[in-house]
């Protein structure tokens, strides 16, 4: 019974001492979207590609390095890791919102309008929809389109009214298109989130004497 016992003790150790490295080793896994959420671009990276060689399948780490790449402006890298994970997930909302930034910041407005209204469609409250309309605004503003414009921010804002910045840029488009009494409106609820903002106390004043030269 003694031997019985002193055998089934060893045992229940032996488990908890396996089960304390695999708690261990889970709890050391390096973390690329933490590295990622904390600024650690570079870590992520290296994360990520870690992880995509021990699963060339692994989607979320082709998200995370690709986010990892566009907030360093590495942007053929990222398209490299966005056409990959495309592959991998036709219809991911995530990727689809990755490769629209991407075609954005290379200036291919088209491209980027297509992938950001299939985002749109896929995801209309996903975790990026704000980002997403933003983007769009610009876009139009680009091409000169500035009620397609005012339409993108003003959703922008309504998923993200503390942004000082996305009201200034809804200002502009409103100003842009001669709506000079709600780009007054828009200006005033930027500089009311951040009274610094100098292209809003800009805006401001120049939509006021054009409204007073009227």
């Amino acid at each position: 019974m003694r031997v019985t016992s002193n055998r089934i003790i060893i045992g229940l150790i032996g488990v908890l001492l396996f089960g304390g490295m695999v708690f261990s080793q889970t709890q050391t896994r390096p973390d690329a979207l933490a590295e990622y959420r904390n600024g650690n671009y570079e870590r992520a990276i290296t994360i990520c590609k870690d992880e995509i060689r021990a699963n060339s399948r692994n989607l979320d780490a082709h998200v995370v390095i690709c986010w990892s790449l566009i907030r360093l402006s590495r942007y053929q890298e990222a398209l490299e890791y966005a056409r990959m994970g495309r592959g991998i997930s036709r219809y991911d909302p995530r990727v689809i919102e990755i490769l629209g930034e991407i075609n954005y910041y290379e200036g291919r407005n088209a491209e980027a309008l297509q992938y950001f209204q299939e985002y749109i469609n896929l995801a209309p409250e996903g975790q990026r929809i704000e980002t997403v309309y933003y983007f769009l605004g610009e876009i139009y503003i680009r091409l000169g389109r500035f009620r397609h414009a005012d339409i993108a921010l003003s959703t922008a804002v309504h998923w993200m009214p503390g942004n000082a910045s996305w009201w200034t840029r809804l200002a502009y488009a409103r100003e842009s298109a001669g709506d000079l009494q709600e780009a007054v409106a828009a200006y005033e609820r930027a500089l009311s989130l951040n009274s610094q903002l100098t292209d809003a106390r800009r805006g401001l004043t120049r939509v006021r004497q054009s409204l007073n030269s009227q």
